[in-house]
């Protein structure tokens, strides 16, 4: 488990499905990230066991409420060509209802510097779909830098887009990065 100020990051449960649906649902929320809303309590628990129960994936809580808010993890299978060995690609979202908090950037911060800091990552990539402003200004506070951009089919949507893809190095200025704040 990982904590900030204000959020917890802890594994994911089964008995997460009914919060995850009522977040999940929203059409606001997963099409922005690649993936469409889910549509029933049954769907967000087979997603929750064969998806978000992966190592270095955490369920984003409040610490004074409880609530489910939302996801963030670390990719290291690869998934796509921007993760390589002793790398890993981050990945988060928000429900709806959390937005404009700075919950995402809290917890994304968080998970990064436990990348670099207790795994050893040398880098992390993170991406986002032409439009999704949340997310390119989330990945922008936390210092990732431009690479590439790619048009790419997502699988889910059955739609191509494009995807802007970031890199956020380990070292920096010759000294080990460390995040602040």
């Amino acid at each position: 488990m990982l904590e900030t100020d204000r959020l917890l990051l802890r594994s994911w449960r089964e008995d997460d499905a009914d919060a995850l649906f009522e977040l999940a649902r929203d059409p606001r929320v997963g099409p922005a990230a690649g993936w469409p809303p889910h549509r029933s309590v049954e769907e967000s628990a087979g997603i929750i066991r064969n998806v978000l129960m992966m190592p270095d994936s955490f369920a984003i809580v409040e610490r004074t409420t409880g609530a489910l808010v939302g996801a963030v993890a670390l990719k290291h299978e690869d998934t796509s060509e921007m993760a390589g060995i002793d790398e890993a690609e981050l990945g988060y979202w928000i429900g709806a209802a959390h937005w404009g908090l700075g919950y995402a950037t809290e917890a994304a911060r968080a998970v990064v510097a436990y990348g670099f800091d207790e795994l050893g990552l040398i880098s992390i990539w993170a991406g986002y779909y032409e439009g999704n402003e949340r997310s390119r200004r989330v990945q922008e506070k936390l210092g990732f830098v431009f690479q590439y951009r790619v048009e790419r089919e997502v699988e889910l949507l059955g739609e191509r887009r494009v995807e802007y893809c970031q890199r956020l190095l380990s070292r920096q200025d010759g000294a080990r990065y460390k995040l602040v704040g």
